[in-house]
């Protein structure tokens, strides 16, 4: 694949292709400007010579007079190097030329009456190695056999084709040397103008896995890449807290498996150790079953959470009756909390569209959090009610200790605990609260900690 070209090397080339078009449109410009500036010389001066041949003409009345006009054409002509006159009748026959005949064929045909000089075209034409500018104009007369005779005044224009070519020769090189003192500055600014961007390579370059508090200063960026270096330090902002989350899950699951692969290896050992009773193995067998289904569930959490993640948690929706489901729960977890004198309570109704095993295994979770840091004798409530006219809320409150402020952001993290000094029971790998945030999401909603001053409530909000 070929590799894009560098953004140097493209505002360069950009520059200078827009530099040379400017330049070659203004030297086409001037080109043209001093090319009508001779022109207009050249009109003037034809229309000088015409005006006075006008009345010439004009004044022929008798033979004479018109065998006297050669000697006048001399007059006019006098001072003026390069001037040609041509006298043809009305059929176009050539009558006299002075001081020679320079005129292309069919010249006569292009005379145009009075006055030629305000409007008409140039004749141009190319003669015995020289060039010609001319105008050809019908002039009544006074005789009686010749009515009007055609009159045409040509210059030549040699040395203004040489100039001009000479300006062609001379706007080319400057041209050139234009574009490339251009095309050398442009490179110097353009690198000078990129020295932030390679000072943000620089500074990208020594941030690393384990240097990912680094930041570029937004304060000394110019302004163009103030987007560009913000969004940077937030992509760094994301990474450091992504790979901090995963340094913390690694370190969790680690602690986590340690504690029942602990307890079976000892457990071995101690079997092992010696000769027992049957009864013995059996007792140390059942153990193990238990630290087993731990592990088992353990992993059967963090599948559900790893399809979570990779969006292949897809709910199978059906009407949900959310009182019925909260009283089933209820029902479930009445012997634990009979256990302990603590009371549930559901207060309110609701339906909403959703996975019946996923929503029961969410709200399940937060219950079963909320049982487990209810004191004795406590009162937990699930409340259902609706949260604006296209969502219902279910609210799950319990009595206990307040959970701290900075904690909220993390509560549902994988893993994580309030108190990291709680003894890792197996009924609790710290991944309900997790599991209930992935079902709540999946099914388009949201769930949030509150805390109080004498417990815990969260809330979740489905769409109804």
């Amino acid at each position: 694949m070929r590799r894009p070209l560098s953004i140097a090397l493209r505002l360069n080339g950009l520059f200078l292709a827009i530099l040379a078009i400017v330049l070659v449109a203004g030297g086409a410009w001037l080109t043209a400007a001093i090319e009508g500036h001779f022109q207009e010389q050249d009109r003037m001066e034809i229309a000088g010579k015409l005006a006075p041949l006008r009345r010439v003409v004009a004044g022929l009345r008798t033979a004479e007079d018109l065998q006297a006009l050669p000697g006048r054409l001399d007059e006019l002509l006098a001072g003026r190097h390069g001037a040609s006159i041509a006298v043809a009748d009305g059929d176009g026959a050539l009558l006299l030329a002075a001081p020679g005949f320079v005129f292309p064929e069919g010249w006569a045909a292009a005379a145009v009456p009075p006055p030629a000089a305000i409007g008409a075209p140039f004749l141009r034409w190319d003669r015995d190695g020289a060039s010609y500018r001319g105008l050809v104009e019908v002039m009544p007369t006074g005789l009686a056999a010749v009515r009007e005779l055609r009159v045409g005044v040509a210059l030549d224009i040699e040395h203004h084709q040489q100039f001009m070519q000479a300006l062609g020769e001379a706007l080319l090189p400057a041209l050139a040397a234009c574009l490339a003192l251009a095309g050398l500055l442009t490179w110097v600014a353009t690198r000078q103008g990129l020295a932030p961007l390679r000072e943000m390579a620089g500074v990208a370059r020594g941030i690393s896995a384990s240097r990912l508090d680094q930041r570029l200063a937004v304060d000394t960026v110019p302004k163009e890449l103030v987007d560009l270096a913000t969004s940077f330090n937030g992509m760094l902002g994301r990474l450091e807290d992504s790979f901090r989350r995963l340094q913390d899950f690694s370190a969790d699951i680690a602690h986590e498996l340690r504690t029942p692969v602990s307890n079976l290896l000892m457990q071995t050992q101690v079997a092992l150790s010696r000769a027992r009773a049957p009864d013995d193995y059996r007792e140390v067998l059942y153990s193990a079953l238990e630290e087993y289904d731990r592990l088992s569930r353990m992993i059967s959490d963090m599948l559900f959470l790893a399809k979570a993640d990779n969006g292949q948690l897809v709910p199978n929706r059906e009407p949900l009756d959310l009182a019925q489901e909260v009283d089933a729960l209820s029902e479930f977890y009445e012997p634990l909390a009979t256990e302990r004198g603590v009371a549930l309570r559901r207060q309110g109704e609701g339906t909403v569209s959703g996975d019946r095993l996923m929503l029961r295994r969410a709200l399940g979770n937060l219950i079963a959090n909320a049982l487990r840091h209810t004191p004795d004798a406590g009162l937990v409530t699930i409340e259902i009610d609706r949260a604006g006219e296209a969502a219902v809320r279910v609210a799950v409150e319990n009595p206990g200790p307040p959970i701290p402020a900075e904690h909220l952001t993390r509560i549902f993290d994988r893993f994580f605990r309030v108190d990291p000094s709680r003894q890792r029971s197996s009924e609790n790998a710290g991944l309900g609260l997790a599991i209930a945030r992935s079902i709540v999401v999946a099914h388009g909603g949201r769930i949030e900690a509150r805390p109080r001053a004498d417990g815990a409530r969260f809330e979740v909000t489905l769409p109804a």
